[in-house]
């Protein structure tokens, strides 16, 4: 274990060689969760089983030294089942009965849930109401969870049968949507060469978990600038169709657009990725690298885009084309904007931290 705080760059190079013993390949899913970790979101994985998203996860939480636990999502699984229930109990001295709280899987730092679309509409509310607001309630009484609470969950894209699939305002509470593929011929030999010879590794924490506060105060720290406010703003508005000065694209090729809350994740998710890379500010690669992560499970597609088989990820990219949006641009400040955007921060940033650094 790490004994000195070398920042959070270091701390993200640790993190990452210690998976690479036991996860081969998935390098990019793998920033997206420590992304969407650092930035205090949720993480919503699509993917067949069998690609190691127990594996990633659990050794993420042996790598922190936090709490691992892991909910397999079934069709007769009660709300109770996760949060917790209450038990009555009876003092044996003075026969007094009373009810004890039994705490349920949730309480957690890292909660896996598996294929979270095989439970009924109830359950998975149950669980959307703990990302939200860090705890549950039982019996009229709350528990908080632990903190920090990261829950990422998976569904399965093959098999539909008696599933139960979210919809876009619950799937909203994610802040990312990763699809997790096969990995390529040379990672699948060598994950079943390594898998087939050799015993799992054993991780040991990089540093104790309470650093992990000083690794989110370096974060807040990392300054959103102008440009990236106006140009996150003006993606996540340019997928509503029915804006007045909207996007064609949108309007042909999508029913539902992102929400405010697109614009939030953008931001607070390129201001962890920059702050994973060393850097205090956000630069245009991070606000590209987390576009379709952020957005993909916030819109809705048209019939008629899906009649021409199209994907979330392929819309966003025409939109992102329509308005001009490439990656790798500089970042183009319209002044008229600034202006405007610069009035309501100066609003805003008295009541709202995650702002008061923004330049």
């Amino acid at each position: 274990m790490e004994t000195e705080y070398k920042g959070l760059a270091h701390l993200q190079q640790q993190i990452r060689d210690g998976l690479a013993t036991r996860i081969i390949g998935q390098d990019a899913i793998i920033q997206q969760i420590l992304t969407a970790f650092f930035s205090g979101g949720h993480i919503l994985v699509v993917g067949v089983p069998g690609l190691a998203k127990t594996l990633m996860i659990r050794s993420l939480a042996e790598l922190l030294d936090l709490q691992f636990s892991r909910v397999q999502f079934t069709p007769d699984l009660m709300p109770q089942d996760i949060t917790g229930t209450s038990i009555l109990t009876s003092d044996v001295e003075t026969g007094e009965r009373t009810f004890r709280f039994r705490k349920g899987p949730i309480f957690a730092h890292l909660l896996l849930g598996d294929e979270i679309n095989r439970t009924p509409p109830k359950t998975q509310a149950a669980l959307l109401e703990a990302m939200e607001e860090g705890q549950v309630t039982v019996m009229g009484e709350r528990h908080p969870l632990p903190t920090p609470f990261f829950v990422m969950a998976t569904q399965n894209p093959l098999d539909q049968e008696g599933t139960y699939p979210l919809p876009s305002t619950q799937l909203d509470r994610f802040a990312f949507q990763v699809m997790l593929d096969y990995p390529n011929a040379e990672e699948e030999l060598e994950v079943v060469s390594t898998t087939t010879a050799l015993s799992e590794s054993t991780l040991q924490p990089v540093i104790p978990g309470s650093w992990l506060t000083r690794a989110m105060a370096e974060i807040d720290k990392v300054e959103i600038p102008d440009w990236a406010l106006l140009r996150a703003t003006k993606i996540v508005r340019s997928t509503r169709p029915a804006e007045a000065d909207g996007c064609e694209v949108a309007a042909e090729l999508l029913a539902y657009g992102a929400g405010p809350r697109g614009i939030q994740t953008i931001l607070k998710t390129a201001r962890a990725r920059a702050g994973l890379q060393g850097r205090n500010t956000v630069i245009a690669e991070d606000i590209d690298d987390v576009i379709l992560p952020s957005l993909r499970h916030r819109i809705v597609l048209s019939v008629h885009a899906e009649a021409e088989g199209l994907t979330e990820d392929t819309v966003i990219q025409r939109i992102r084309e329509a308005i001009g949006d490439r990656d790798g641009d500089s970042p183009q400040v319209d002044q008229r904007e600034l202006g405007f955007f610069r009035r309501w921060l100066e609003q805003v940033a008295e009541t709202t931290p995650a702002f008061r650094k923004v330049r």
